[in-house]
């Protein structure tokens, strides 16, 4: 059937195919970019959203001595956006720190009451004497048990090393409450004291000195968290602590 004719006798006109307005595509059709007319393509229209990444800040417990410094670093550098809280913990308060989850996990030393805690071992610090910088003791490079026999051995209230010292002498004054306090009173010759070489470098006097004790006990440092689920900061920390890379799996 011929079309009709246009009023000034042109070619019959049509209407496109496709609908009014489509340019040609079907409703919802897909353009060649995979994208349909709204803009979006398919299978974004289907994507869950991301996980958003841990909102910090991650509490760090660390007795005194510990030495986590280069760890914080790596910390900073690959999570920019998560606060890392240092706070330090005593001897006497470490496992309660854990407990209580006022830290989410923490360096503390042995000995201590593991129940409810993973632990991961770190590192284990020797044993030193400090001593009067003009004590006679320092005439030695090291020291043992037996060259302790007679003298008064000081115990802080908050003691990092538990040990009997075969003929050892005890104080005739009330033990100092710190480590420090331990130190300073040492430096004035009337006694010595047994911790671990950091504490030794970290309370350093002109008027005091250390020397190794070759069989005294060692203090083992662990990286501790209570069980249960563990979080995704505390477990970004283990990595670290772990060595694992930044693109590594656990």
């Amino acid at each position: 059937m011929a079309g009709r004719a246009s009023p000034r006798g042109g070619t019959p006109s049509r209407r496109p195919r496709g609908g009014k307005g489509t340019g040609g595509r079907t409703p919802g059709a897909k353009t060649p970019t995979g994208k349909t007319p709204g803009g979006k393509t398919g299978a974004s229209a289907n994507r869950p959203a991301a996980t958003p990444p841990p909102r910090g800040p991650f509490r760090l417990g660390a007795i005194e001595g510990a030495t986590p410094g280069k760890w914080i670093d790596i910390w900073q550098e690959r999570m920019p956006g998560v606060t890392l809280e240092l706070t330090p913990l005593t001897i006497a308060g470490q496992r309660a720190a854990l407990t209580s989850a006022s830290v989410d996990a923490a360096l503390v030393r042995r000995p201590l009451d593991e129940a409810g805690l993973h632990v991961i071992p770190l590192y284990e610090e020797v044993a030193v004497v400090v001593c009067g910088a003009d004590s006679h003791l320092t005439a030695a490079d090291e020291l043992t048990l037996a060259d302790l026999v007679g003298e008064v051995v000081i115990t802080p209230h908050d003691a990092p090393l538990q040990l009997h010292v075969p003929g050892a002498l005890a104080p005739r004054f009330d033990p100092p409450e710190t480590v420090g306090d331990a130190i300073a009173t040492a430096a004035t010759g009337v006694g010595v004291v047994i911790v671990p070489l950091s504490l030794a470098r970290l309370h350093h006097r002109k008027d005091a000195a250390h020397r190794p004790l070759v069989d005294g006990p060692t203090s083992p440092v662990v990286l501790a968290w209570p069980t249960g689920d563990t979080s995704p900061l505390v477990d970004a920390f283990i990595g670290i602590v772990r060595g694992r890379t930044a693109n590594s799996s656990r």
